[in-house]
Parts: structure tokens; sequence; C-alpha cells
């Protein structure tokens, strides 16, 4: 079904040149005069809408707050004429994606709308429906292991706080979902959340993508436009990568932090805001302010609330869970029927390193199911390099030799209608990980330390696996 956009508008002429552009970029383009006549062509097929701000009947505003309210998961971008800027920003903070300031241009709309549509997209995928939040986690995260329960402790104690929270971890590991945790479980939640990918951003623009410029402060700066930590006012500013803010721009960062008070760029008049900082990185910036890369003042400011979140390797006991969770999405995202997991399959995906966290795991398995054949995802539809120790590594894991399914061998029966797949996920990974702990066990001849390195976990870790499993530790 071709994506549907539309356009609210009562001048004709802009919207035809609008909606010529739209056409040519392969969507299906709604016109409407007016607000009102906009909502009554919203469908489930419609996933951004171009709103101007001055309008008869329903203005921009009055459909934006209608949009909000009745179609949350729809972007709503807002076009403005040359002097309500202003006007605009408003329109941001009580919602709207974006919007555009006549007269722009058509590399600006596409641009817009392209990012418009792929937001629709990720929420329409994080909306569907999933097993109960007490099954697989909880603030939208999957696992239940004790590393992870320590995570949810401390979500819950300082999400209604304005604390700032500095969320460390390996990339893939889940950084944005806690900030999206931290900001709805708040006071702050129906204010806007606001994300800046510090790496993605070159240098040279960082502090006016930050603080906004004022109109004549570089060449090109015709109006005036405010920054992020304007546009988040009243809410939380999510600094993704915040290891990667250059040491000239900490300053400035380290001043709004201490004072809620900065200048745009080209500026002379300072602005107060009231925003909830949260960042994220997956550097070391203790070792950063060692080498001098990042200062320790603004370290300092930033890790008030310290957050960790392990790798997947440390909480494997949590991969039958998340493979359930994604078989499910990816059932419904892909029109496939994988009701079940081959013993030989999990026991790859449990022994996988999973350098690539959480994301890697998501990756490997829609592209398994999107290959898998029939109705039980098996070891053939798995990357050959899953479970492969990364070169480079010592000590090596345990490794292991995965034979490939005889085609005479007898298909696996499917579960009985009463067993869920995540119970058969469970019980199966219990079986891989109890045989594969004794495996590094006698290996190291009982030692568990040297067994832990083997299997790249924790000491505690291991211990309190081979507590759960019923294995004796052999070292005591």
């Amino acid at each position: 079904m071709t994506a549907r956009i539309i356009l609210a508008d009562d001048e004709q002429n802009l919207r035809r040149v609008l909606a010529a552009i739209l056409t040519r970029e392969g969507y299906r383009v709604l016109e409407a005069k007016d607000g009102a006549e906009a909502l009554a062509l919203v469908g489930p097929d419609v996933v951004a809408v171009i709103t101007d701000l001055k309008m008869p009947r329903m203005d921009g505003m009055a459909l934006l707050r209608r949009m909000s309210a009745e179609h949350a998961d729809i972007p709503v971008i807002m076009i403005t004429a040359h002097g309500s800027v202003d006007s605009a920003v408003e329109a941001v903070k009580l919602g709207a994606f974006d919007y555009l300031e006549k007269p722009f241009e058509q590399s600006q709309i596409r641009e817009v709308v392209d990012k418009a549509v792929r937001t629709h997209a990720r929420s329409a995928e994080n909306a569907r429906p999933s097993a109960p939040p007490e099954e697989l986690g909880r603030f939208g995260l999957v696992g239940r292991s004790a590393s992870l329960e320590q995570v949810y402790a401390v979500i819950e104690k300082v999400a209604d706080t304005p604390s700032t929270v500095l969320i460390t971890g390996e990339s893939g590991t889940g950084k944005e979902l806690v900030a999206r945790a931290l900001h709805a479980h708040s006071s702050r939640r129906d204010a806007p959340f606001i994300r800046i990918n510090c790496a993605a951003i070159p240098k040279t623009l960082i502090e006016s993508e930050l603080f906004g410029y004022d109109k004549g402060a570089f060449t090109g700066a015709s109006t005036n436009k405010p920054g992020r930590f304007e546009l988040a006012d009243t809410g939380t500013l999510f600094l993704d990568e915040i290891g990667e803010i250059p040491v000239e721009m900490q300053v400035k960062l380290l001043r709004v932090l201490q004072e809620s008070e900065f200048e745009r760029v080209g500026g002379i008049k300072t602005l107060k805001v009231d925003v909830r900082l949260v960042a994220a990185t997956n550097r070391d910036l203790n070792k950063e302010v060692a080498n001098g890369n990042f200062r320790e003042d603004l370290f300092y400011r930033l890790n008030v609330v310290p957050l960790h979140l392990p790798p997947l390797r440390d909480r494997k006991e949590d991969i039958p869970v998340l493979v359930s969770h994604f078989v499910t999405r990816f059932n419904e995202r892909l029109k496939k029927r994988v009701s079940s997991v081959a013993p030989q399959a999990l026991e790859r995906l449990v022994r996988h390193a999973w350098p690539g966290n959480i994301r890697e795991l998501e990756n490997v398995l829609e592209r398994g199911i999107l290959f898998a054949e029939g109705s039980q995802l098996t070891a053939n539809d798995l990357p050959s390099e899953l479970g492969v120790a990364p070169q480079g590594t010592a000590p090596a894991p345990v490794a292991i030799v995965v034979e490939p399914e005889p085609i005479a061998e007898p298909p696996v029966e499917a579960p009985p209608a009463a067993e869920s797949l995540k119970e058969l996920v469970r019980r199966e990974t219990e079986r891989v990980e109890r045989e594969v702990i004794r495996q590094a066990l006698d290996e190291t001849s009982g030692n568990v330390t040297q067994a832990a390195r083997r299997l790249q976990i924790s000491r505690k870790s291991l211990q309190m696996k081979m507590k759960e499993l019923g294995l004796r530790d052999r070292e005591q």
C-alpha cells in the first residue's frame, strides 16, 4: 500500500507545488484546505501530515492539538511564513515533528519528510503488541537478568527527578530506550523529548545545533533558529554520544548545566531554560578525562546518576526472552509463521559473543526468520559465522561445532499448543546452558574463574547461573 501524506493549506498553488514534489518521491498526497478536512482524511496508511500554520476554520495549531490527542504516532510538519518562527517553535514544543519556513528549497522538504516517515515507521514498530511487560521486562527493555533488574531499579528511582543521568554502555545495548524511559516515567512526559547525536554533527555546527543562532550570525543565517536546548524547554534533552563533543564546546555546555542559561550563536540575549539532561556514551569518560579529551568538571556534572547497561554477553540468560520477543515481532513484520526455535539454533545464539549486542541479535534474527523455510528457525537459517569467537580475543571461548542438519532428518515436531514459544525457548536454553557450562568446567578442571573467562562472562554471573541450574561449584 502506497504511503499517504496529508497536505493541509488554504493556498491551492502551494498545495500543487508540494504535492508534485512529494508525488515524485513516491508518496500519495491527500490535499485539504484546512485542519478539519485534514482530520477527516486521516487513515491507517497516513505516515505524515504537512500543515500551514494559518488557515480558516481550523488552523495548524488546532490541527496539531487534535493530531497529538488522537493520532500521536503520525508526525506533523508545520509550514510557517517569515516572521512566524516563534509560533513554529511553540508548535514544536507542543509536539510538532519539525517546521518549514517559507520560502523553502525542495531539498529541505524531501529531507524533513523523509525523517518524519522514518520516525513514523519506527513508532509503528515499537507500538506493536507484545507479551505483557512483566513477562518481557520493564520500561520497554527486554530481559529479567540480575544486571538488568539493577537498571530497572535505577530508572524507577530517578525517572521523576531533575537529576542528570549519564548512561554508559557499548553500542547496541539500548541507551536511547533507557533515556526515553526516564522521560516517559517523569512528570515531564507531556513535554518535548529532544534527541541529538553528537557524533553525527560536524564540529563546526554543534554549537548552533545545541544553542541555535540569531539572524545574521553567519553567512546564510537569514532568520533566527532555536537550538535543541530551546526546543527541549520544560522537557528532556538526550545528548547521545556526548563523548564526541569538542573540548572547546564543553565549557558552554557546562554553563548551561550549572546555570540553565545560554546565548544563541551571534546573539546577545541570555535565554533561560528548564531542561532535564540525559547523556549517553560508549566511551570510557574517565580515560577521556585522563587523556585531556573531556573536561573533568563537565564529567562530574554529567555523572550525577551513572547508569551502566551491561553488554549482552554478560546477561546471556536474557537471550531466550529476547529471541521470543524478536521472533514475535518479525513474524508480524515479515508475514512469517515461525513457531519454534531448533535447539541447535538456540545453542548458537546463546554461545555467540554478540559484539554488536542487542542490535546485532535483532539483525541476525530478522535475517534468519526472513530465510526460514518452515515453522521452525534452524541453525542453517543463521549466519555461518555465528557462534565463532572474534579473532584476537584471549583467552578463547569454548569452541563448539554445530553439524549441519541432515537432509534426511525427520522434521522436529512443533510444540504443543499449550506450550508457548517463550516457554519452549526457556526450557531449551536451560538445557544448552547446563551443557555448555559443564563442558567449560570439565575443560578447566572445575576452575570457575577460568571457565568464566572461556565463556566470556563474569565469575559472579557464572556462579549465579550455576546456582540457578543446580550445578555444584567444584572450586569451593
